[in-house]
């Protein structure tokens, strides 16, 4: 079993939020769950590529703190993210635990929120634990309270594995309303960038300019294009460090390329195409120069995942095996 923990604070040494998630991840690794937990105040510049790190858990903890008014910027940024990036067929799947803790109040009101929020998600939903807490070694000693926090935990575990059935929620047919407009594969910034550009009649047609003038010099790179392309399936042949038992099919788009090059990997055998209809197990986008970096060894895919130059579809496991796959650079 898998649980990751979003902690939406700010990382102060006393939030009580994090003395309950100490406690919740201590008691999970002693029933044999591995546990991940992402900061969201440390990965604040990479919110919007956490979504894929759904793909690996069975169940979830989203814990904050109400300090003034609500559940606070990251958490509510990372739930945004889950929406417009995130995989909501495997979110359907993910049991969600919310646990909100309260220096003034509001506990209820944002346990309530995040409940909310991932119903609307489609996801699944497990008892909570809210409190407020006017000092946090209040909570750190008394053994009251952190007996019930075990029990919580242990029904966290045990709900996660029986999956148990609920009746129909409205918000599951709101879902489907809201969710009627197809995503388009931007990130908020370049969505509000966008918007600004769409309604700038000067921006349109200096666009439009550049568009004709770089018809002519696209027809005469084709050829370029081609041979590039070729040079890059041999720098992979040349790469390729074969796993035992891995099987997987991985689809790479390029700058503005419209045809992918795919990579089949098979055991020890490795094969190229440029089907983009056939089935694959991580697609992944990217701007010509990340690509040229990655193959010249001076940037991996994960360090481009993780840094938002690359963006992937697909199993995140899979991706991850992508640097032991192909190893562009030996260590020194």
């Amino acid at each position: 079993m898998n649980i990751n923990i979003y902690y939406g604070g700010r990382g102060l040494m006393d939030d009580p939020a994090l003395l309950v998630i100490n406690k919740m991840q201590e008691v999970l690794e002693e029933l044999h769950v591995k546990v991940e937990r992402f900061q969201l105040h440390e990965l604040k510049n990479q919110i919007t590529t956490l979504p894929q790190t759904l793909k690996s858990a069975d169940g979830i903890i989203l814990a904050t703190t109400v300090e003034w008014y609500g559940i606070g910027g990251y958490m509510q940024q990372f739930l945004d993210a889950c929406w417009l990036y995130g995989d909501k067929e495997k979110i359907e799947q993910i049991y969600m635990c919310p646990v909100v803790m309260s220096t003034t109040y509001g506990e209820k009101d944002g346990e309530m929120h995040l409940i909310t929020a991932w119903e609307i998600l489609g996801g699944k939903l497990c008892g909570g634990i809210s409190g407020y807490v006017a000092d946090s070694t209040q909570l750190e000693m008394n053994q009251e309270y952190i007996a019930i926090i075990e029990k919580k935990t242990e029904n966290l575990y045990r709900t996660i594995n029986q999956k148990p059935s609920g009746l129909p929620a409205s918000s599951q047919a709101l879902r489907k309303i809201l969710s009627r407009t197809k995503n388009i594969a931007l990130t908020p910034q370049e969505s509000e960038q966008l918007s600004q550009y769409a309604s700038d009649d000067s921006y349109v047609q200096r666009q439009k300019e550049d568009i004709q003038e770089l018809t002519s010099m696209f027809k005469d790179m084709m050829g370029d294009a081609e041979e590039n392309e070729n040079g890059a399936a041999q720098t992979f042949e040349k790469a390729f460090k074969p796993q035992a038992g891995v099987k997987a099919v991985y689809r790479l788009f390029t700058g503005n390329r419209k045809e992918p090059l795919t990579l089949d990997v098979s055991g020890a055998e490795l094969s190229f195409s440029h089907d983009s209809a056939a089935p694959a197990d991580v697609e992944v986008h990217m701007e010509k120069s990340t690509f040229e970096d990655i193959l010249a060894g001076r940037m991996t895919f994960q360090r481009a995942f993780m840094s938002g130059e690359m963006k992937m579809k697909g199993d995140f496991k899979i991706l991850r095996m992508l640097d032991q796959l192909f190893v562009f650079s030996d260590p020194q």
